[in-house]
């Protein structure tokens, strides 16, 4: 193995690394990590599991072939995760109760390490008639700001965060919304978002027809498709999002068309799944497996991939039945389908070292050959599995053997599968593997082209901070050990952004012929490019039979975590900026203290909401004032652990910004199974609902609305709220415990609201 860089074993210690602080135990070596994950699936092996641990040992050396982070970090340490990365949850009931069991969900998936895929389609717009309750729906993208709150908050197993993918339907009278919704810089910043986009829909801008915008039967409006299909480019344009998934392309070339219906991917978009659908990803690293490399005979070693591709695909196979899963229709429909993601990295430093420029007709012509053999490969290893271990449960000859992708294999691999079946319903994606591509010495990441021969990347630090590091890409590195410092690049060596967006697209559509799933790509394009050129990439993409289509073009609003030497820095923000964006506490907030009692409660409660100050941003010079954070205490203990969800939930919304005046509506809307109750002579559904009234005269008192006089019995400011509000207490009553202005008195006692701290005089 060639000496690692310090980012290989840097991204090692900081994600990969096992290290139990109980016991003491660890992995000692990047060594260590193999011979632990090859030994944990291979125990499914039985009586032979000495000799397929040799075996996934074998291809893990020297990253020839790479299981994805989750897998790297967790198998075989005895915690409680998932291997699989990703996941699409299940669709979203429109109504209250089952779109919070939903977010449960996500919790629950997210906290065991696992990224969530969500079709918000299946939400009412904004507007309609909520039946029973004589109120109008907040609308789905309300609902996503709940789940990006929620994300915020929940750490991963390991060091990673929550990802989100959140999709709609092209024709869902919310769509405009959807597409906008990053035109706001503080909001859903822990999504992805994709457009649904049909074949109808690209038929209808073609024929400049009218595109109807419609929920549950009713049309709410309609427009142009091309109006439609332009705001989607236009977005996308300027901030990078949201993408493009062809819906019914992904659904017409499914395996299992016949049996399931999907609608959502996973975040970065290589696994397209039905409800509960897991992502299990590994990648064979191509850059490994050249013979001769940038000499005249240099090749791909297909022999040595073809054992590598078998090997791998027996190792996930076993991952599915050693894996946790966080729910157990996420086990069921793992189970039944026995779904793979086996992909490709290091493809653009395999190209260079083969002598072939990335996006030329030779290249396109190798994509074929190279990811052909793998694809075929991976389809007869699994046809085999079967005859040895069974297909997997939902299997169906007469329906399986008429998919796109299995008529396409070679006739001795459909004759292996109609013998015995498969193991898994499919075995092929492209991720884009950045982190595990680094951690392989930087080779080129997925199906993209070398970023840049040298470049800075931010690392982000175990405590929080980043560093910035020189990376030599593997490729450049492999031919300056070769060939010495000064030697001329030959004309392989290119970079992302040297490539013209079609030579991006026809590679993407050339390893599109070979994956069942589909492809993490982005397509990189200059700054200038002119908007209609922009939109015949998307088009491009759509004719080639691409599944779908990312772009980026370099903006202020999007930033970038790779960056080249020799380009400039961007100013960094102001400290009013960089608080807003990343939620920081200033010292000291202006609130508001409201005391409350509830009929079902022995004591009152108090809700603090305090708020942020800042410039109006225009040119009047004012300031604006927006709810920060909220705190509700309460001496009654039974009220500890959802009052505490509730504010650190509701105080991460307040802390992305925008229009927060669905937090108010949906607690106003949720009913206590135990009954309501009159409070000042109003009846309230419930405690909450009256939590969110709270909520509600706050931010029409901050906006300068007139509100009605509080009757008795109503919320009102409690005693000398001026003088208890974490605002105003002097820096000596500071949390003892977790040192953060969050004291506040209730009833004769200091009490802290973050961590529940409490001292009574």
């Amino acid at each position: 193995m060639t000496e690692l860089q310090q980012i290989s074993t840097d991204i090692w210690d900081m994600k990969y690394r096992f290290q139990c602080p109980d016991t003491g135990e660890a992995d000692q070596t990047i060594e260590d990590t193999w011979d632990r994950v090859a030994k944990a699936l291979a125990r499914c092996e039985g009586r032979d599991a000495a000799r397929w641990q040799r075996a996934f040992r074998t291809i893990l050396d020297d990253f020839r072939f790479l299981p994805a982070g989750r897998i790297l970090s967790g198998a075989g340490t005895g915690r409680t995760v998932t291997l699989f990365n990703c996941f699409v949850m299940g669709t979203i009931p429109d109504d209250l109760g089952g779109i919070f069991d939903m977010l449960k969900e996500a919790a629950l998936t997210m906290q065991q390490g696992g990224g969530i895929g969500y079709d918000f389609s299946t939400l009412r717009p904004k507007g309609s008639l909520v039946a029973g309750v004589g109120a109008d729906a907040s609308g789905p993208l309300s609902f996503m700001d709940v789940w990006d709150a929620m994300c915020r908050t929940i750490m991963s197993a390991g060091s990673r965060r929550g990802a989100m993918m959140g999709v709609m339907r092209d024709h869902h009278p919310d769509i405009l919304a959807f597409i906008d919704a990053k035109r706001d810089a503080a909001r859903l910043r822990n999504f992805n978002l994709s457009v649904l986009v049909s074949d109808a829909l690209i038929e209808a801008v073609d024929k400049d027809a009218d595109w109807p915008l419609h929920f549950g039967g009713r049309v709410h409006t309609t427009l142009k498709a091309r109006e439609l299909w332009d705001a989607i480019m236009r977005a996308t344009y300027d901030f990078a999002e949201p993408g493009v998934i062809f819906i019914d392309r992904i659904n017409t070339a499914n395996n299992l068309s016949w049996l399931e219906e999907i609608a959502a991917t996973n975040p970065c978009g290589e696994q397209p799944l039905p409800p509960y659908g897991a992502c299990l990803l590994g990648s064979v690293n191509l850059s490994r497996f050249v013979v001769d490399p940038f000499l005249p005979d240099a090749r791909l070693d297909l022999d040595a991939i073809r054992t590598c591709v078998a090997t791998a695909v027996r190792l996930m196979d076993n991952v599915i039945d050693t894996s946790n899963f966080p729910l157990d229709q996420q086990r069921e429909e793992a189970i039944s389908k026995r779904r793979l993601g086996l992909g490709i990295t290091g493809l653009g430093d395999a190209l260079a070292m083969c002598g072939i420029r990335y996006g030329s007709p030779r290249a396109v012509e190798a994509v074929d050959t190279w990811l052909g053999r793998i694809a075929n490969e991976a389809y007869r290893a699994s046809a085999l599995l079967a005859a040895e271990k069974g297909a997997f449960p939902l299997y169906d000859a007469g329906e399986y053997l008429k998919a796109p992708m299995v008529q396409a294999l070679d006739e001795d691999v459909r004759a292996l599968i109609a013998e015995h079946g498969i193991r898994n319903s499919h075995l092929t994606s492209i991720a884009p593997t950045g982190t595990i591509s680094l951690f392989a010495n930087n080779t080129s990441g997925g199906v993209e082209p070398v970023f840049g021969h040298t470049f800075n990347r931010k690392v982000r630090q175990k405590d929080g901070s980043q560093v910035e590091e020189e990376i030599q890409d593997y490729a450049y590195r492999t031919f300056r050990a070769q060939f010495g410092p000064v030697a001329a690049l030959p004309d392989c060596f290119v970079e992302a952004d040297q490539l013209t967006p079609r030579e991006h697209v026809v590679m993407q559509a050339a390893a599109q012929k070979w994956v069942d799933s589909s492809i993490s790509k982005t397509i990189n394009l200059p700054a200038d490019i002119p908007f209609d050129d922009f939109k015949d990439v998307y088009r491009l993409a759509y004719d080639l039979g691409c599944k779908g289509c990312t772009t980026y073009r370099p903006n202020a609003t999007t930033g970038s975590v790779l960056s080249k030497p020799s380009e400039t820095q961007a100013e960094a923000p102001s400290p009013a900026e960089a608080s807003a964006r990343l939620g920081d506490r200033p010292v000291e907030l202006p609130g508001q203290t409201y005391k409350l009692r509830w009929p079902h409660s022995e004591h009152a409660i108090y809700v603090t909401i305090n708020d942020l100050i800042e410039d109006s941003g225009d040119r009047s010079g004012g300031r604006t004032r927006r709810p920060f954070e909220i705190f509700i205490n309460s001496k009654n203990m039974d009220h500890y652990a959802w009052t505490l969800a509730l504010t650190r939930m509701i105080s991460a919304v307040f802390r992305r910004g925008g229009d927060v005046r669905f937090v108010a509506e949906e607690l106003g809307a949720v009913f206590d199974p135990q009954g309501g109750a009159f409070v000042g002579g109003r009846y309230a559904p419930s405690l909450l609902a009256v939590i969110g009234g709270v909520i509600e005269r706050h931010l029409d008192a901050i906006d300068g609305k007139p509100g009605p006089a509080a009757p008795s019995g109503d919320p009102e400011p409690g005693p000398a709220a001026a003088d208890h509000s974490p605002a105003t207490l002097p820096a000596a009553t500071l949390c003892p415990k977790c040192h953060q202005p969050s004291v506040i008195q209730l009833e004769g006692c200091l009490t802290c609201t973050g961590c529940g701290y409490s001292k009574c005089s």
